[in-house]
């Protein structure tokens, strides 16, 4: 063999069957529910330190989890924001961008944001979601693996629509909802935007 005309093959990877999209309504003591495909499983987070109505969305094919933490809002709306804000840049290290889609359904009371992290992140999908005054709800995505932008991408694009779906299926429950004077809708929590200049 002429080693001269040798051309390496390019890394592939195996090719993936993804399943059917059927959803299935979460609706348990929680005062939330949304819509989650049926290909996926939820399970109380059975960690230590975890609290109520804190889930876990679980992906065994894609060998990925959605993490979920509730929080009761106390006067504490913008210390949650803070949080979820620092959660996601400590990914700008290996990002190579983090998009953010701001969650407005005012007749649900349902706000929030999904920061969508582009590049090798641990975790490249993020959100929050609140009614601003009562209820507070964090996610985010994590893979089984180290994090490989090529070979994760065709998973990433599939779960990603799923999520987004879950995001804007969900509904706070009516007892749950602060209760507000007639006319007067609810404050809308402070999004923080990356500052873009920032990344220039």
């Amino acid at each position: 063999m002429d080693n001269d005309s040798y051309t390496p093959k390019r890394k592939g990877y195996f090719r993936i069957t993804f399943p059917e999209r059927t959803y299935v309504t979460y609706n348990s003591s929680c005062p939330f529910t949304f819509s989650y495909p049926s290909y996926a499983q939820v399970v109380n987070d059975d960690e230590p330190n975890a609290e109520p109505c804190w889930l876990n969305i679980v992906f065994p094919r894609f060998k990925g989890k959605i993490y979920l933490s509730y929080k009761v809002v106390n006067n504490n709306l913008n210390q949650y924001l803070e949080e979820c804000r620092m959660f996601a840049v400590k990914h700008e290290v290996k990002a190579s961008a983090i998009n953010e889609s701001t969650v407005m359904n005012t007749k649900d009371h349902v706000y929030g944001l999904i920061y969508d992290i582009q590049g090798n992140a641990a975790s490249n999908i993020q959100f929050y979601l609140t009614d601003s005054t009562k209820n507070f709800i964090r996610g985010a995505l994590y893979f089984y693996s180290v994090p490989n932008k090529d070979s994760l991408a065709p998973v990433l694009e599939f779960l990603k629509k799923d999520i987004y779906n879950m995001v804007q299926s969900f509904r706070w429950k009516t007892d749950s909802l602060p209760t507000l004077k007639s006319g007067v809708g609810p404050p809308v929590p402070v999004l923080r935007k990356k500052d873009p200049a920032k990344n220039s």
